[in-house]
């Protein structure tokens, strides 16, 4: 929780806060995201508006998850930007009365969020901008090459690594039984050709 009470709902004051927070649980997506309990560094401003608290702020995130060409593991920082209005009660109440129902609707249908007791809650806000600004196919490297299709080797370690024969694995099958019909084959010897009339044993 953050308090905004010294800002004493004066238009225009203006507060700014430097915080080490822990990361909640499941912050990040399946690839990559924020251990839990990890130091968050916050560089919020707190600014005193007619409606609420106008909070803008930095996050600077440590980041780990694996790589989507090759599967290593992936560890680097991460930075989100938000802002948010956190609203007063009263301000909210007045704001119902005095829009039309239109207006009224289209709010609530948009997530808001309240100042309660002056004090506010980052973490939903926090959560919605980290999670947006992850990427959604992290890499080890830009120019990642991956693995071998044929084995699961992991190229960057040998960038010369090749298979005399790629075989493409949709197509094995089908090699493994062009190999029994060829000469030698063995289904070679089941086939046999047809009999014709000079094979044919004659009669005495």
């Amino acid at each position: 929780m953050f308090d905004t009470r010294e800002l004493g709902r004066r238009p225009g004051a203006l507060k700014r806060v430097s915080r080490t927070v822990d990361a909640p649980a499941s912050l990040g997506i399946e690839v990559i995201g924020v251990p839990e309990g990890a130091p968050v560094e916050l560089e919020l401003r707190l600014e005193s508006v007619m409606e609420g608290v106008l909070v803008t702020g930095t996050a600077e995130v440590p980041l780990e998850g694996e790589c989507v060409r090759c599967l290593e593991p992936v560890s680097r920082t991460g930075e989100a930007d938000f802002q948010e209005l956190f609203s007063y009660p009263d301000a909210e109440s007045r704001y119902r009365r005095a829009a039309p129902a239109d207006d009224v609707e289209e709010s609530e249908e948009s997530e808001t969020y309240v100042l309660e007791a002056d004090l506010f809650d980052l973490e939903p806000v926090l959560r919605d901008a980290v999670v947006l600004s992850l990427p959604l196919q992290p890499v080890c490297r830009e120019d990642c090459p991956g693995l071998c299709p044929a084995c699961g080797f992991r190229l960057a370690d040998d960038p010369e690594h090749h298979h005399d024969e790629a075989v493409d694995i949709r197509w094995a099958a089908l090699q493994e039984l062009a190999g029994t019909m060829r000469p030698g084959g063995r289904d070679a010897d089941q086939e046999k050709p047809p009999r014709t009339r000079g094979d044919e044993p004659q009669e005495k």
